[in-house]
C-alpha cells in the first residue's frame, strides 16, 4: 500500500524523524493560505501523488508569495502530471502540498528495503542524493554502503553512526543523523513497511538533518495490524479494477495484453501468464482467486477481466485443492451465464473433482472450451484470440 508524501512524513514524524514542514491544499485559496501559515518567505509547492520524478514533470514549484502558492496551485490541482513512474496518460493531482523553504548545505540518499537475496530489511546510504539510486547503483555501486538490520533488534546505533560517517557527516550532525537512522528503521520494522526511503535527505545550513522527501510503501497484507496507516489509502490513486478486485479478496493487476487470466495461487498465476506469452499471447492481467472463492467472488472476477476493453479471450486455469473442481465449474458456468461474455472462454481443470467439474462445463451449453492441461489451455485461448483478429 501506498500513501502520499505527506501521510509519510506524518508516519516518520511519530518516529522522531525531523521532516520538512508542511501543509495540504486541495484549493489554490487553501495553498495561499498554508503559506501564509508556514510564516516564511519561501516554500515548495508539491504535487501528491502516488509517483516518483514529480519535479521533472513539473510537480515540484517554489513559490516567494502567498499569490504565487495560489497561482502555482491553481496550475498543479487537475493536472494530469506525467513522470517515469505513472506511464503516458499521467496522474490527475487532486491534492497537493505546501512545505516550509529550507536552506539547504547538502542532499543526501537514506533508504531501507527488504533484501531479499539476505531475506533481511537493508540500510542503503549515499553522499549523492537528490538523484536516482538505481543509477548510482549501477555506475558507481561503491558510493552506497548497505548495512543488514536484524528484524528483532532492529537498527543498532553503532551501524547508524558508521552510517552518517560514510556520508561524511560532521561529529556535531552525527549525532543527530543516529537518532534519525534508528527511528526511520523502527518505523520500517513496526508498521511491517516494503520500503522508507528519503530522497533527499538534507543538512541545512542551520545544521539540522531533516527529511526533505518521504516515499513509504507498506506491506498490504499487514494492514491489519495498523488500521490507523490503513485509513491513509487514497484509492483514487489506484486501478479502478484492483481495488473493485480487493473487496472480494482477489489479488489482481492489469496489464497490457489481450488474454485475460483467472488462476488460483501466485504461482500458478505466474506460470499461466508465462506459457500465454510462450504460444504468442499477451496476458491482459494477473488475477489470483486464492484458495476459497466463492461463485460470488469468480462472477466478480469475470467482470472485472472484461471491464478491460483488451481483453478478447479468457483462460480460467484452476487447481482444485483446497477449492474443489466441481464448486469452480459451477462459479464458471454461473458467472457465464450472468456476464455479458462476449470472448472465446476455455477453461483447465485439474485436482479434487475434477472429472466431475469437466462434465458440468460440459453439460453447461455454454460456450466453453475446455483444456486437460496448461499448455494445451493457453495454446486454445491464444489460436482462439488469433483467429478472432
Amino acid at each position: 500500500m501506498k500513501v502520499h508524501e505527506y501521510q509519510g512524513k506524518e508516519v516518520l514524524e511519530r518516529y522522531g524523524v525531523r521532516t520538512q514542514r508542511g501543509i495540504v491544499a486541495e484549493t489554490p485559496q487553501q495553498a495561499g493560505e498554508a503559506f501564509a501559515q508556514l510564516g516564511g518567505d519561501l516554500a515548495v509547492v508539491k504535487a501528491q501523488i502516488h509517483a516518483g520524478g514529480r519535479g521533472k514533470g513539473g510537480g515540484v514549484k517554489l513559490v516567494k508569495s502567498r499569490q504565487e502558492a495560489e497561482e502555482v496551485a491553481d496550475q498543479m490541482l487537475g493536472m494530469m502530471l506525467k513522470t517515469h513512474q505513472t506511464g503516458p496518460e499521467g496522474q490527475l493531482v487532486r491534492k497537493v502540498f505546501v512545505c516550509e523553504g529550507l536552506d539547504l548545505a547538502q542532499e543526501l540518499y537514506v533508504g531501507i528495503a527488504l533484501d531479499r537475496h539476505l531475506g533481511q530489511p537493508m540500510l542503503m546510504v549515499s553522499a549523492e542524493g537528490g538523484v536516482e539510486i538505481e543509477t548510482i547503483a549501477a555506475e558507481r555501486p561503491e558510493a552506497i554502503l548497505k548495512l543488514p538490520i536484524n528484524p528483532l533488534r532492529g537498527l543498532e546505533p553503532y551501524q547508524a553512526r558508521r552510517a552518517a560517517f560514510f556520508l561524511g557527516l560532521s561529529p556535531a550532525l552525527v549525532k543527530k543523523a543516529v537518532p534519525f537512522l534508528v527511528g526511520l528503521a523502527k518505523a520500517y520494522l513496526e508498521l511491517d513497511c516494503e520500503i522508507a526511503e528519503i530522497n533527499p535527505l538534507v543538512i541545512t545550513e542551520q545544521g539540522e538533518v531533516v527529511a526533505l522527501d518521504a516515499k513509504i510503501n507498506f506491506d498490504s497484507n499487514a494492514m491489519y495490524r495498523h488500521p490507523d496507516v490503513a485509513e491513509m489509502r487514497d484509492e483514487s490513486e489506484e486501478d479502478g479494477k484492483e481495488v473493485e478486485a480487493s473487496r472480494f479478496g482477489l489479488n489482481y493487476i492489469s496489464l497490457d495484453g489481450s488474454i485475460g487470466c483467472m488462476v488460483n495461487g501466485a504461482g500458478l498465476a505466474m506460470a499461466t501468464m508465462d506459457t500465454i506469452n510462450l504460444h504468442g499471447g499477451a496476458p491482459a492481467n494477473f488475477l489470483d482467486v486464492g484458495g476459497g472463492a466463492t461463485e460470488e467472488a469468480i462472477t466478480e472476477a469475470f467482470r472485472i477481466i472484461l471491464s478491460d476493453p483488451n481483453v478478447q479471450g479468457i483462460l480460467v486455469n484452476i487447481f482444485g485443492g483446497i477449492m474443489k473442481c466441481d464448486v469452480i465449474a459451477r462459479g464458471v458456468i454461473g458467472a457465464a451465464k450472468t456476464v455479458d461474455l462476449h470472448v472465446p472462454l476455455v477453461v483447465r481443470l485439474e485436482g479434487t473433482n475434477v472429472e466431475e467439474g469437466r462434465r458440468l462445463l460440459a453439460k453447461s451449453g455454454l460456450d466453453i472450451t475446455s483444456a486437460s492441461s496448461l499448455d494445451e489451455g493457453a495454446k486454445l485461448i491464444c489460436q482462439a484470440v488469433q483467429s478472432a483478429n
